[in-house]
């Protein structure tokens, strides 16, 4: 017998106050694993676990020989905010990234066992918000999802089927000079003042538009020069995230507008991906990473889709949180998505 509304809203609000109990930073994913195992034995699930290092397991859980694998990241950003319940919304740290979405998929797998199916599984990755380790190891599981069809990887999109996601750079610039008192400033030479006209330089670039990816867009996140007031900088430093867009030539820009005492190290290049258009499901771009790049390589034919309840906005912020109506159309979206790729 299906459950009624009630029920399902009954064990949803429940299900997610138990996930964001424990604290689960990044770094500390395990002190949630108690709760997630009883949710899982509730659900009648095989459960494995893949430890990844110290304090860090990521969980895989099936039902049937799994051809939809849901999946999202168990790991959630300092600080932790504990959970309350506000009339009928959810606020605290895991609200929407990612416990919400791990109460959505489990609420979604629920029903559908609830209906006879099988065919599915879940997965709980650590270090999301981080490194990825969690998702790089997950590959190795690969041979126990041979006959996916499907991977659903929940991240607060509001309920929009993600486009594709901007691919990520990491830029370190850096510009020499010589120091000197500030007194007599023209003995030396400031690295500050030429590494701020190279960033002015960038910021007058115009940036791509990819209609389906968005724009690119680039964030100075550290600038630090000099050791003193009354000293002239001998160095200075800067580093760029970019959000880049196929074909990118930002870097390349940056070379070339590097001034004589500047140059630049390339640390990190993850590339932009698309996802394919799946009928029936409204799409939109999403301005954030995710491990979906990678955790796709589980599908024979590399089919994903990147989905889930509540919104980026709020994410990481000390206002997260998450509706229940949000959480029930969460259970909804993957219920449906399920039924699309079980070929329903």
């Amino acid at each position: 017998m299906n459950a009624t509304p009630a029920d399902l809203r009954s064990w949803l609000t429940g299900s997610l106050q138990r996930l964001c109990a424990r604290e689960t930073t990044s770094g500390q994913e395990d002190a949630g694993l108690p709760e997630l195992r009883e949710l899982l034995r509730e659900l009648g699930a095989t459960v494995v676990e893949q430890p990844v290092a110290e304090g860090r397991t990521n969980v895989l859980a099936t039902w049937g020989r799994p051809k939809v694998l849901f999946s999202t990241h168990l790991d959630t950003v300092p600080p932790h905010l504990p959970l309350r319940l506000e009339g009928e919304v959810f606020h605290g740290r895991g609200a929407c990234d990612a416990k919400g979405q791990v109460a959505a998929q489990l609420g979604a797998v629920k029903t559908l066992l609830a209906e006879g199916r099988e065919g599915l599984a879940w997965l709980g990755v650590v270090g999301e918000e981080t490194d990825s380790a969690g998702a790089t190891a997950a590959l190795g599981l690969a041979d126990r999802l041979r006959d996916l069809r499907v991977l659903v990887n929940g991240e607060p999109t509001d309920l929009k089927l993600a486009t594709g996601q901007r691919g990520a750079q990491h830029l370190h610039l850096r510009c020499a000079g010589r120091a000197a008192h500030s007194g007599s400033p023209e003995l030396g030479h400031d690295a500050a003042w030429p590494l701020l006209d190279w960033l002015q330089r960038l910021r007058d670039q115009p940036r791509p538009v990819d209609p389906a990816l968005g724009p690119e867009v680039w964030n100075l996140g550290i600038l630090r020069a000099g050791e003193a007031l009354n000293s002239v900088p001998a160095a200075g430093e800067a580093r760029l995230m970019i959000r880049t867009l196929p074909g990118s030539t930002f870097v390349d820009e940056a070379r070339r507008l590097a001034p004589p005492e500047g140059s630049l190290t390339l640390t990190l290049d993850e590339p932009p991906d698309r996802y394919p258009e799946i009928p029936g499901f409204e799409r939109a771009p999403m301005p954030f990473g995710s491990d979906a790049p990678t955790l796709r390589a589980l599908v024979p034919d590399r089919t994903v889709v990147l989905a889930g309840p509540g919104s980026i906005r709020v994410a990481h912020t000390l206002e997260e949180h998450l509706s229940l109506v949000d959480l029930e159309a969460g259970v909804a979206l993957n219920h449906r998505l399920a039924l699309h790729f079980l070929g329903d």
